[in-house]
Parts: structure tokens; sequence; C-alpha cells
């Protein structure tokens, strides 16, 4: 199968699953005529909806091409997908812990805050 028809059915530009197939993350489902066009497995969906999905729950494309060399070897990846998304989850709370601070700092500074303060309290420091 062609590129452009590996395009049309997963949905993704050829751009990406060009560079996809460059850092490794297609193989071994790719292979190069003797023109030099890419030549894919119908097994290469699979493997972009693989991908897509991953990507969609925060993994990078590190993770997924080490996830993806796992089950290449033949093993199941399930033991390192499951701490990537433990790790993910983690971060995420992380992430809405730092946000939830900022949102109570910019309340804070929203309730004191005077739409047209009196001259008096405006305080000017110079540099």
């Amino acid at each position: 199968m062609k590129i452009g028809q590996v395009a049309a059915i997963s949905g993704l530009p050829i751009k990406t699953i060009r560079y996809y197939d460059e850092i490794g993350l297609l193989e071994p489902s790719v292979e190069s005529s003797q023109s030099g066009y890419r030549l894919f497995e119908e097994s290469v969906l699979s493997r972009l909806t693989f991908i897509k999905r991953a990507k969609s729950l925060g993994l990078s494309l590190r993770e997924i091409g080490e996830i993806l060399s796992i089950r290449d070897q033949g093993e199941l990846p399930c033991r390192e997908v499951k701490q990537k998304l433990n790790h993910k989850v983690q971060e995420i709370t992380s992430q809405i812990e730092a946000l939830e601070n900022l949102k109570v700092e910019l309340q804070e500074i929203l309730g004191h805050w005077q739409e047209e303060p009196s001259i008096n309290q405006l305080t000017y420091s110079p540099a």
C-alpha cells in the first residue's frame, strides 16, 4: 500500500506518516520498492491507530516508540503501558494542583481589585 492510501485510510497527513517512519515508529511495516516508494503492509494501519490513541492519552513519541519496541520483540508491553499511564496521571495531578494554586492567587488579586483606586492608593517607586 502506498503512503497516499495509508494517509487516506488512517486520516493522518502524509507528512506525519513520513515522520513516524523516519523516527522508526512504523518498522517493520514499511519496505521500499525498487522505484523508491515506501510500501506499507496493512499492519501499519493498526500501528498508526495505536500511535494516535497513545498520543491522545498524552504519551510522547519516545514513550510510544519504547512500547512498540517491546511489542515488536514479541512481548506484551502491558506493564510498561501501565507504568507510563500511572506516571502521566501523576503529572496531570501535579498540573491540576499548580493550576488550583494559581486560581486561588488570581481570585485573591481580583478580590482586592479596585476599578478606580484613589490617587492616594497609587504608589510609584522609581527603578
